[in-house]
């Protein structure tokens, strides 16, 4: 009777293994290594229910291949070394195919570096260093949102002619506020570059540590130096204190603000008042598929909109258009094999929640239309219904106009002793 029992008990364990086994023949997970917590949570927030969107959309029409996309969530912090375990535990234990995510440069490139070593993808969502397809790029990363570089480049263009005019002609002097890491470091070389004030003895700057409460000495430096450019290269959470410091201390009145990367989420922190004439840049803001009767994104921002009864943010937009990309890659390949998907990726164009964009395959940067915006006067966005009709597009760039070129980006990679192509660096790296 015992060994009955015990074969019966066997038995029911392979069955039930079979049935789980069953179950997840049928399932794809897809890891989001994203900020749930920290000063970037916003931007993690939105990318989560713009992710959440197109799995229902996805699954909703059969899935990838057959297979319905499981979402595995980990919680970066904004952090690379945690960046980092995750991706380890998503590839290893949970097994995912690709991982997306971001909101930090550096935990975009922590992560980048473990889809090589693992033979996986990786997507940055929101990661905007140069080098993160530049000297850190390699065929196992892809970055779906623009970079520092296009980003200084449509905002300075608009900026130098605007601040000519209103000095009569006279070279206006700015000041950097800087995030210590690699996504303030190329953002404020990008602008430097692009508006001519890379003498830091005329152009002076302050870098300040991810996470900081309080800006308000350095504020007052920039203040001291009588400077006519403020340029708060800064994030999420640290942006909108630094914002809502120069409101408070009356900056405004003699300075022009830039925040070269703006996001709707962080102007919506520091407020209408404070972001009042502010100018940025963006690679898509809710307004550009109206503006432009771009049927994919209208459609988007809508279900977006009676989802959540708001606006989507630049990082959810993203987020939003690599899960349907990935998709497509996948089915184009006719398989989740890693090196067939990336194939199939690189040089393909596009069209998302804008006008037509493609990954360019020297780089595996998405090359695509950006704007630089000017925060509308506080009155006109709190009459928006949800108090978020924040941006102005002043002015826009087209991708090819825009994004580094192929020379620049290959002595940027020597510079550093990195190979010349991606592709003898998957083969460095394995």
């Amino acid at each position: 009777m015992k060994k009955v029992w015990c074969l019966g008990v066997l038995c029911l364990f392979f069955a039930f293994a079979t049935i789980g086994f069953a179950a997840d023949a049928g399932v794809v997970k897809i890891g989001l290594n994203y900020p749930e917590t920290g000063p970037y949570s916003k931007q993690g927030l939105d990318q989560r229910r713009a992710a959440e969107l197109a799995v229902e959309e996805i699954n909703g029409a059969g899935g990838i291949l057959g297979k319905k996309i499981q979402l595995v969530y980990r919680d970066t912090k904004s952090n690379a070394k945690v960046a980092k375990e995750n991706a380890i535990d998503l590839y290893d234990k949970e097994g995912v195919p690709m991982i997306f995510g971001g909101s930090s440069s550096a935990v975009a490139i922590a992560t980048g570096k473990v889809a090589m070593q693992k033979n996986k993808i990786f997507f940055g969502t929101l990661t905007y260093s140069t080098e993160t397809t530049g000297e850190e790029g390699h065929r196992h990363v892809f970055r779906e949102c623009y970079d520092s570089y296009m980003a200084a480049k449509v905002v300075s263009d608009y900026v130098t002619k605007t601040m000519a005019a209103t000095l009569q002609g006279l070279a206006p002097k700015f000041f950097y506020v800087t995030a210590d890491y690699t996504w303030g470091w190329t953002t404020e070389d990008s602008i430097r570059k692009f508006t001519g004030t890379t003498d830091k003895n005329e152009h002076r700057g302050v870098l300040t540590r991810l996470g900081s409460d309080d800006f308000s000495k350095v504020l007052g430096i920039a203040k001291e130096a009588k400077a006519d450019v403020l340029v708060l290269v800064l994030f999420g959470r640290d942006m909108e204190i630094a914002v809502k410091q120069a409101y408070e201390m009356g900056l405004k009145k003699t300075m022009q603000i830039i925040v070269p990367n703006l996001t709707l989420d962080m102007a919506e922190g520091a407020g209408p008042e404070a972001m009042e004439g502010v100018i940025g840049a963006m690679p898509w803001t809710w307004r550009v598929p109206f503006a432009n009767n771009y049927q994919k994104g209208i459609d988007f921002v809508k279900n977006f909109e009676a989802k959540h009864k708001r606006y989507p943010s630049t990082s959810g937009a993203s987020a939003y258009v690599i899960l349907h990309q990935y998709k497509e890659a996948v089915e184009r390949a006719k398989t989740f094999d890693t090196k067939a998907v990336i194939k199939t990726l690189e040089g393909h164009k596009y069209t998302g929640l804008k006008d037509e964009q493609y990954w360019r395959a020297w780089d595996h940067q998405s090359v695509q239309t950006v704007y630089a915006v000017k925060c509308k006067p506080a009155a006109e966005v709190k009459k928006d219904k949800y108090q978020q009709d924040y941006f102005e597009i002043v002015n826009s760039m087209k991708g090819e106009a825009a994004a580094i070129s192929n020379k620049e980006w290959t002595e940027n990679r020597t510079r550093v002793g990195m190979p010349a192509t991606l592709e003898e660096y998957i083969e460095a790296g394995q």
